[in-house]
């Protein structure tokens, strides 16, 4: 959707991702597609400067410093592609996008310096992997990005590092890209591939590379969020938070571990992981059936069934069977893109940088018959129907609570006392992998290895969720795979539930893809009648009534 967005904006059209989601067909947008102003309009937003610090580098700390805290992906490198080539492209690159060259300045303050001339001498190596067989080259490039992240140093400007790992002058080989986690999130890598891509290319070409600037920058709308922390709109959202994430038990959260999180213990390098990959069949009906026929996405899916199997299967919980859940349910911190725009005429489809923003959910799958859910029975539906709802009760776009509790001194006491989830959740998005001529070919820049974006931290990092639960779909050339993890530090949960927990929502969700196929599957729920002051069985009611008109009963 970004990239559609800066291709129309490139022919005289402005559509935001939004719209693109929401109006789903070209008929549809060509009557909210607005004229671009003139391109040559210069806005003065360059993006250079100070940049304030956002909610969740704030609620990080001195920890988002580290030199390893940081991303990385791998994709093929284009056979015949030299290094000048490739140094001036990522030169291209660091000038487009201001975050790229950023570094730490003072307290909770990053700046931005004037491109001016950059040398990407330092930031490019290359690995010799002439003559090693094609299984070899994702293992060594994915060894090159690890080491890569190791030469990021925030505090000087170093926030890059490119790998070329060269196959030789008829393969292709591999580029492995490492970027600070302060400049970058998951959805920049959408923008900097095709940009190092059209950089590599004209360069290669003989030309000189022009890449689009952003609509708007990265320092602009960390400034917009300073100011919107102080506004009514966004402090009048203080109650609904302070009612979702209080609850109703009024004696905190339960303990999901054996005890609370202990930063000086429960560090990275504690950390383990288990995953769970669904069958082709089964994705294919989640990632496209459910969410239209439920009137939701995938976001929702997740968590509805993460929410049933949390209840069903709760780690520290003496029955393992819900004990402890109650009406109540529990917290989940959730991830979200954060390119939310703060201010009409906003562009961030091309913006590079490190957006994402984190807000509590309260869920619960309290009353729902989750044995008849897993089996695919109408209760699958009744979970998702509940808990799409729940979701719907964060106030706004969900920036709020991030900008009351670290950018209003006002507010953030009375957020501050409030419960702390103990579990995390984030979906990464999809992604397109290896679909070359054979099995396991990768093409010219396309995503490489078994992982699309990679995380990397330092080992001393504390640990933010007792439980981390995560998902990403893959599209391969048999279908989309959906693959789900939960990770863990090691002396707060025994493998054992947590292998539970993970069948139960794996469980769950194959539960739903059966229920899809059913004749009782999907409906509305009342938030997709917002003007309307309806509860579930009126909707059902209304849904049954509409349903008999469709088949002449009521002729």
């Amino acid at each position: 959707s970004m990239q559609l967005a800066s291709r129309a904006r490139r022919s005289g059209w402005v559509v935001t991702p939004r719209q693109i989601f929401e109006e789903k067909s070209p008929e549809r947008l060509a009557l909210v597609a607005a004229v671009a102003e003139d391109a040559s309009t210069d806005s003065g937003d360059t993006g250079v400067g100070e940049v304030p610090w956002t909610p969740l580098m704030r609620s990080m700390g001195a920890d988002v410093l580290r030199p390893g805290f940081a991303q990385w992906t791998v994709v093929g490198a284009p056979a015949g592609l030299d290094v000048d080539a490739l140094k001036t492209g990522v030169t291209a690159l660091m000038e487009a996008h201001g975050m790229l060259r950023a570094r730490v300045a003072g307290d909770q303050v990053l700046v931005v310096p004037e491109a001016g001339e950059i040398d990407a001498s330092g930031l490019v190596a290359r690995v010799d992997a002439v003559g090693l067989a094609e299984g070899e080259l994702d293992r060594i490039a994915a060894d090159a990005a690890r080491q890569a992240v190791t030469r990021l140093d925030p505090a000087a400007g170093v926030m890059v590092q490119v790998v070329w790992v060269d196959a030789g002058p008829d393969r292709v080989g591999r580029i492995a890209l490492a970027a600070h986690h302060l400049a970058v999130d998951g959805v920049s890598w959408r923008v900097l591939v095709p940009d190092l891509r059209a950089a590599c290319e004209a360069a290669a070409a003989g030309g000189t590379p022009e890449l689009e600037p952003a609509g708007t920058s990265f320092r602009a709308w960390a400034e917009g969020l300073r100011r919107a922390a102080q506004g009514p709109a966004r402090v009048g959202e203080l109650d609904a938070w302070v009612d979702m994430v209080a609850g109703t038990a009024g004696d905190g959260e339960p303990l999901i571990g054996r005890r609370a999180l202990d930063p000086a213990v429960d560090t990275t390098s504690t950390l383990r992981l288990l995953s769970w990959s669904l069958p082709v069949e089964e994705a294919a009906v989640l990632v496209g059936e459910t969410p239209r026929v439920f009137h939701c996405g995938l976001h929702e899916l997740l968590l509805a069934t993460l929410a049933g199997a949390v209840a069903h299967r709760r780690p520290n919980s003496e029955t393992r069977t819900g004990a402890g859940i109650g009406s109540d349910g529990f917290l989940v911190e959730v991830e979200g893109h954060g390119r939310e725009p703060l201010s009409a005429g906003m562009d961030l489809s091309r913006t590079v940088g490190w957006f994402t923003a984190a807000y509590p959910v309260r869920l619960d799958a309290f009353g729902v018959d989750l044995a008849e859910a897993a089996a695919g029975g109408t209760a699958a539906g009744a979970l998702v129907k509940r808990v799409k709802e729940q979701v719907q009760v964060v106030p706004g776009d969900g920036l709020g609570h991030g900008l009351l509790r670290h950018l209003n001194p006002e507010t953030a006491s009375t957020l501050e006392a409030l419960p702390v989830p103990q579990i995390g959740f984030n979906y990464l998005g999809r992604f397109a992998t290896a679909g070359g001529a054979e099995p396991g070919q990768v093409e010219p820049w396309q995503t490489a290895g078994d992982t699309a974006v990679g995380g990397a931290a330092d080992p001393g990092m504390p640990v933010l969720h007792a439980l981390a639960a995560g998902a990403v779909v893959a599209d391969t050339a048999s279908g989309p795979e959906l693959t789900l993890t939960l990770s863990w530090p090691a002396a707060l949960l025994d493998e054992t539930d947590v292998q539970e927990l993970g069948q139960a929502w794996l469980g769950l969700l194959s539960g739903l893809a059966a229920h899809t196929a059913g004749p009782q599957a999907g409906g509305h729920t009342p938030s997709d009648f917002s003007l309307l002051d309806l509860d579930q069985d009126e909707v059902d009611d209304l849904e049954a009534i509409a349903a008999e008109l469709d088949e002449g009963r009521f002729l």
